[in-house]
């Protein structure tokens, strides 16, 4: 299965693509600045980056894509901050998560979150936060602070999360990419 990370200068992309590739996916980076072309996949990863997506800031060539693609899509913290702002929800500052943080999982039976625990220990690195998601897409998990830590659009397979599901201290991280590889496989079907 081919998996595309699309490197938004996260520090963790790299780490991203080593999951996926140890999950057996061959996994390749490419810039948020390749063109439409080059993205030939059964999915794809928008990965984490500083820029801040409260403003007019955009991810390269992403949205000149995203709106035609049939293959899944998994955002990360700047990735799930696109998806929400490119398909109408907002982003702005909000209160900075950096470390262990307790996820609630408000639809415990999607089939990217089914099984996981609940509260769910993930790790954040963020100041930026989807403050309302876009018309439509299910809240998958909040927390204290968050009010959109996870999130899936109703009809297409793209999914947003605010955590780095890719580093250790998210409890089960590397079981978010396998589901996630395995929507993409039944998808490809």
């Amino acid at each position: 299965m081919k998996i595309v990370v699309v490197d938004n200068g996260g520090q963790w992309t790299h780490r991203e693509w080593r999951v996926l590739r140890d999950l057996g996916a061959d996994v390749r980076i490419l810039p948020n600045t390749a063109a439409p072309s080059e993205l030939d996949a059964d999915g794809y990863v928008l990965s984490g980056g500083a820029l801040s997506l409260g403003g007019a800031e955009t991810l390269g060539r992403v949205a000149e894509w995203i709106d035609t693609t049939p293959a899944p899509v998994l955002g990360i913290c700047a990735g799930h901050h696109f998806l929400a702002r490119h398909f109408g929800g907002a982003v702005a500052r909000g209160a900075p998560e950096f470390g262990r943080v307790d996820l609630t999982l408000d639809a415990p039976d999607h089939p990217l979150l089914r099984g996981f625990p609940n509260p769910w220990p993930v790790w954040a690195s963020h100041n930026d936060q989807v403050i309302r998601p876009p018309a439509g897409w299910t809240v998958l998990a909040h927390s204290a602070s968050c009010a959109v830590e996870a999130m899936a659009h109703p009809d297409r397979q793209l999914y947003g999360v605010q955590f780095h599901p890719e580093v250790e201290p998210t409890v089960r991280g590397t079981e978010l990419f396998e589901r996630f590889l395995g929507l993409c496989a039944a998808h490809r079907k």
